[in-house]
């Protein structure tokens, strides 16, 4: 209602029907009373009075003047006040549920006393007249206030909502664009790497193609095998960046707290599925006693998927860390004869509160392990167990 155009065709329609109504009940006036009936003059009168009631919306103070002022002339006139009385009735609703308080009493005592002189015209001016004087106008006033607040507070609502939609669409794009840098960079030092290997197996089949043909052709397949790999690397970081990705985020690293230099620092090997103990000796001395079981006989992974395979066994671990003490955490790792399987579960309970000293979770962990998922053709499950706790499984084409 609150700054927006109303439509006008209801307004028409109930000025016409309450003029209808008017001239109906004005032909037989009270019986026993002095009141004279309708007649035509009463009945453009009644027409003056309820016409207005089509711009009450546009300008509601004006039309509540206009009707209560020929709603005045109408009751001089000696004809029956009841007729005409929900025109302005009506007009002081809208002045309370459109305009401030102070012009809608104003509106509230002018219909009151013009009441009491309809009383005083008809020569009752007995309490019970000056009572309805009071009540009706304030009632009237008081269903207009409370639906411009309601009115408000609609329109509040759906503003704060709007606002809302878009400050989450900004928050996905700014997590889908972070995560998408942060693989790019992991994914440039699994290339880097690569090209290295390359350079150097080309230099050494280069100088030794002529005396030692067995080493040559050995290097030439190290380089075919690594240029497969990365180009499978560069093949996924292109899908990705390709898509209009609608999920995807940073994630924490708690598995840095003690100190240890990350990762993606230039000539570091990248973390993998080998070092999943050590982050469940470091979750463990936090706090988390953490099993990890292997399955299968392990076998060497391309770098992305081991990568992935990492960050989301150190996200899963990172979060019962923070959200579900204490807890006893089970990781099981399934190598698979075409899947790499890994499950992560807890016997914790969510908390409502963190400690002081833990940081309140970004939202975008899962966004960020989904979107590594997805980025090597794997999928990610996560949900509640219904013996309590949590789990995560991710499966990896391997």
């Amino acid at each position: 209602m609150i700054g927006r155009r109303q439509p006008w065709f209801p307004d028409v329609a109930l000025a016409v029907a309450f003029t209808v109504v008017a001239v109906l009940l004005g032909r037989e006036p009270e019986p026993g009373s002095q009141w004279q009936p309708q007649d035509a003059l009463g009945i453009a009168i009644t027409c003056l009075v309820n016409a207005p009631l089509a711009a009450r919306r546009r300008f509601p103070l004006m039309v509540f003047a206009l009707s209560s002022a020929v709603w005045v002339l109408f009751i001089t006139l000696d004809y029956w006040p009841v007729v005409n009385s929900m025109g302005p009735f009506l007009a002081l609703y809208t002045v309370a549920s459109l305009r401030p308080l102070r012009p809608a009493a104003v509106c509230a005592v002018v219909m009151g006393a013009v009441w009491v002189y309809a009383g005083w015209r008809a020569g009752q001016p007995t309490p019970a007249v000056f009572a309805q004087a009071v009540v009706f106008p304030a009632v009237g006033c008081r269903f207009g206030v409370a639906a411009r607040v309601s009115a408000h507070r609609a329109h509040r609502l759906a503003e704060l909502a709007e606002q809302l939609r878009r400050e989450q669409q900004d928050r996905m794009r700014r997590a889908v664009a972070e995560e998408q840098r942060r693989i790019a960079r992991e994914l440039h030092d699994v290339v880097a790497h690569h090209m290295s290997v390359i350079n150097v197996q080309g230099g050494l089949a280069s100088y030794v193609f002529d005396s030692a043909p067995e080493t040559a052709r050995s290097a030439i397949r190290t380089i075919n095998e690594t240029s497969h790999e990365v180009l499978g690397e560069l093949r996924r970081m292109l899908t990705l960046l390709r898509t209009d990705a609608d999920t995807g985020g940073p994630h924490d690293d708690p598995c840095h707290a003690d100190g240890d230099a990350p990762e993606s620092t230039p000539y570091t090997p990248m973390p993998g599925v080998s070092r999943l103990g050590e982050m469940a000796e470091r979750i463990t001395a936090a706090g988390v006693p953490v099993d990890l079981h292997i399955r299968g006989a392990p076998r060497p992974l391309t770098p992305g998927i081991d990568l992935c395979a990492y960050r989301v066994v150190q996200e899963a671990l990172t979060n019962v860390l923070k959200h579900a003490r204490p807890a006893n955490a089970t990781v099981v790792v399934s190598y698979d004869p075409r899947e790499l399987t890994i499950t992560v579960t807890d016997d914790g309970r969510p908390h409502r509160s963190l400690p002081d000293n833990v940081p309140p979770s970004s939202g975008h962990g899962l966004i960020g392990m989904r979107e590594r998922a997805r980025l090597y053709g794997g999928t990610l499950d996560v949900g509640r167990r219904a013996e309590g706790g949590f789990r995560v499984r991710l499966v990896l084409p391997a």
